[in-house]
């Protein structure tokens, strides 16, 4: 596994990198313009490739696999690290991605968004066979007793997700999908206000088995 970076060499250097490309985003006119996956391309190696992989298929499993995500999940999510007008704080709060998601214009999150989503998922696995149970369980049938739905039911039993409305869970990293799960148990991640109440009914310990689970979805 690489190294990682300091973030404020990462942050610093990436900065330095990608100025002179974000101020040359084209125009948006009225109609929405068709990802470029050239200009994608060249945005992904100097700005999200150190955290994320040139292919989307990060190394560490503090910062999410991107390949094969559904370009519609991605645009949302770059857009809610933006800070809207009028409002107090993005939707989902992140340091990090927020300086990132700032310096693209609609254009690039476009367009990125669709390199990633073409590029081809190389899957994490399931690490922990204790937890296979309870975590097939959990995402196949849910937890009736505290009216956990199946995730199946949004996002497919293969963990496929639904284009532009749910997300393709499949072969994450299971630390990730924990993160995420307690972020939004503990109303650090707003953006989904269905996600929020469903983390805040799991436990620690279906939050991690059905997590684990996840990752070795195929």
């Amino acid at each position: 596994m690489l190294r990682a970076r300091p973030f404020a060499a990462v942050f610093a250097s990436t900065f330095l990198l990608v100025g002179s490309a974000f101020a040359q985003a084209p125009a948006t006119g009225s109609e929405p313009a068709r990802p470029d996956l050239e200009r994608a391309a060249k945005l992904v190696q100097e700005v999200c490739a150190a955290c994320h992989a040139a292919d989307g298929n990060s190394e560490t499993p503090a910062n999410p696999k991107l390949a094969a995500q559904h370009a519609g999940y991605l645009a949302k999510q770059l857009q809610d690290f933006k800070v809207k007008e009028g409002a107090g704080k993005a939707e989902r709060a992140s340091a990090i991605m927020a300086g990132f998601a700032a310096m693209l214009s609609d254009a690039d999150i476009r367009s990125v968004s669709a390199f990633f989503a073409s590029q081809a998922l190389k899957p994490a696995v399931a690490q922990n066979k204790d937890f296979v149970e309870l975590g097939q369980k959990i995402f196949r049938g849910g937890v009736a007793a505290k009216g956990v739905p199946a995730c199946a039911g949004c996002h497919g039993p293969a963990g496929a997700g639904i284009p532009a409305e749910y997300p393709r869970l499949q072969g994450q990293y299971a630390e990730y999908t924990e993160s995420q799960l307690v972020a939004f148990r503990q109303g650090e991640r707003g953006n989904s206000a269905m996600m929020s109440t469903i983390a805040e009914r799991l436990s620690d310990r279906e939050i991690k088995a059905v997590s684990d689970y996840i990752a070795g979805l195929r």
